[in-house]
């Protein structure tokens, strides 16, 4: 694994652990803005500025608890395409319920970029489906 993926990797899971910890500022250190996802159902959603995610924070707690959500894990993390500034990891996402098991499985794909000497994902594309994803509502 080269430096590039490697630090990626590294923000990834600092990332994943803010989300799992529900943690808005830890996540916010790890992403760049603005800020891309493409959702299960196709729709491009844009958050501009790190405001605009902690607008929509507290909404996704509560699905993810309407779940009984306890944790998402992450599984088949790979590289699929880097550069110096720009990597392309491809993922399968766990969310996990209190009694431990798995009830949404689904392949995503983050692309962290290196600015101003940090890296932080900049965009994703899920095949999620649930309460959980994000609507353009914000909510």
């Amino acid at each position: 694994m080269n430096n590039s993926v490697e630090e990626a990797t590294e923000s990834y899971y600092r990332w994943l652990h803010a989300f799992n910890s529900r943690d808005i500022d830890g996540m916010l250190e790890e992403m760049h803005f603005p800020h891309i996802r493409i959702s299960g159902q196709n729709e491009i959603q844009v958050w501009n500025s790190r405001d605009d995610q902690i607008v929509r924070h507290d909404g996704m707690t509560e699905r993810l608890h309407s779940e009984n959500w306890i944790q998402t894990v992450t599984s088949d993390l790979r590289a699929v395409q880097e550069g110096p500034d720009k990597v392309h990891l491809a993922m399968t996402q766990h969310r996990r319920n209190r009694e431990g098991r798995n009830y949404n499985i689904f392949d995503t794909l983050w692309i962290f970029t290196r600015e101003h000497g940090k890296w932080g994902v900049r965009f994703r594309s899920s095949f999620q489906f649930g309460s959980s994803e994000v609507g353009s509502d914000g909510n």
